[in-house]
């Protein structure tokens, strides 16, 4: 069985035919590059599988479980869906360090010691080991950038959702957040990016989907 299952989705927006019949399984541990034209609905789509926008026809399944029904076993499974933003979306007045703890800490209800000795962990995965004490505003985009994908990957996500995450940052910091996503690939994180990095895309992509 695929870990996701998309079976003819369709999203409106008003009289705007967004997502017009989506067909697409995805299996465990692959990373699926999606690419298209401004507005042809991709952030959209992911918005659609992590449960943040709703949708008027089909199903969005992950691991055989609807993900946007309403009951207490599918919101159960929408937590297991990470996302990362093209704005990292960082609370400017935490550090890196308690912007990872946050997740963890309200929604899993883990203790605080464990929740901080997670955080370091996510931070040191991505290369900011010795910057978990910065707030926001002391940090690159690119390092912002990977605090937000520490802070996703602290909910141990099935699979991780990064939309354009790399579009808002100078050109010199885009290769330190590739770098973090090549390595999650090679770990077996199942991975879908909406991504203009084309070189990436066929690089580290088992799939292209346009």
């Amino acid at each position: 069985m695929p870990l996701i299952t998309i079976n003819q989705v369709q999203k409106y927006y008003g009289q705007n035919h967004v997502l017009k019949g989506v067909d697409l399984d995805i299996e465990m541990g692959e990373v699926i590059s999606i690419i298209g034209r401004s507005g042809s609905g991709k952030s959209t789509l992911l918005r659609c599988i992590n449960g943040l926008e709703g949708y008027q026809e089909g199903s969005i399944k992950l691991g055989g479980i609807t993900i946007t029904d309403r009951d207490s076993q599918a919101r159960e499974i929408s937590r297991s869906v990470g996302m990362v933003f093209q704005s990292f979306n960082l609370f400017p007045h935490m550090t890196a360090l308690e912007n990872v703890m946050l997740a963890p800490r309200r929604v899993l209800k883990k203790r605080p010691e464990e929740c901080r000795q997670l955080a370091v962990q996510m931070l040191e995965k991505v290369g900011l080991g010795d910057r978990i004490d910065f707030y926001p505003a002391n940090l690159s985009g690119g390092q912002q950038q990977r605090v937000a994908i520490a802070r996703a990957l602290a909910m141990t996500p099935k699979v991780l959702l990064c939309d354009e995450i790399t579009s808002a940052l100078d050109p010199e910091l885009v290769g330190e957040v590739l770098k973090v996503l090549e390595q999650l690939a090679k770990e077996g994180m199942t991975l879908i990016l909406v991504t203009h990095e084309m070189n990436f895309a066929r690089e580290v992509g088992d799939r292209v989907v346009f």
